[in-house]
């Protein structure tokens, strides 16, 4: 989209110097004969306006040589601008039209069955006991409250919870007598010596 734009402002703001630029783009993306002989016309009108400008042998080239030459460049640049849109546009609409519609999606999408997993030990553990529901077939499937979780998440739940569980009855306190920490709650009279 940014390259039709710069492609189309092109002969607008050179004063039509520029248009073969356009034409050239034109030419290179469609590949059609029709505009590489646009493009030769286009660079031939160019050259004949800039060669009646410069036929022009008053002082302030205020001549009628440079009056034509002036106005048929705008033109020329105008015309190219207006036919370059046109084109480009019918070239990329076609192109769109003419591509493939996607086969690769199914027709009906097929719902998620999550895949069995077999029940593992994990890190020396036992395996959690799950009970995965079978599904039952039913006319109009509920949508459901939200996301199912994989059993392989419930197994992991359950090994996190034993950990955790092992951690606390094994990991003594760090400090059992409050003696022996000044910092502790309960000792704030008892400082070290300042």
């Amino acid at each position: 989209m940014a390259l039709r734009v710069l492609f189309a402002l092109l002969p607008v703001l050179s004063c039509g110097f520029l248009g073969w630029g356009t034409m050239l783009r034109l030419a290179v993306v469609t590949r059609k004969p029709r505009d590489w002989w646009l493009l030769a016309v286009n660079c031939a009108l160019s050259v004949a306006w800039i060669a009646l400008i410069g036929a022009d042998k008053t002082p302030d080239t205020d001549g009628w040589q440079s009056d034509t030459g002036a106005f048929g460049i705008i033109i020329t640049g105008f015309l190219t601008c207006v036919y370059f849109l046109v084109s480009d546009i019918r070239h990329y609409a076609a192109r769109a039209a003419a591509a493939p519609a996607a086969p690769w999606y199914p027709a009906q999408p097929a719902p998620y069955v999550p895949p069995q997993q077999q029940a593992r030990p994990a890190y020396g553990y036992p395996p959690a006991q799950q009970h995965t529901p079978t599904p039952t077939p039913s006319p109009a499937p509920a949508p459901a409250p939200g996301p199912a979780t994989p059993p392989r998440i419930g197994q992991v739940r359950a090994e996190l919870d034993e950990l955790s569980e092992l951690l606390r009855k094994q990991t003594p306190h760090p400090h059992p007598n409050p003696q022996a920490n000044p910092n502790t709650p309960g000792n704030e009279g008892e400082g070290p010596a300042r």
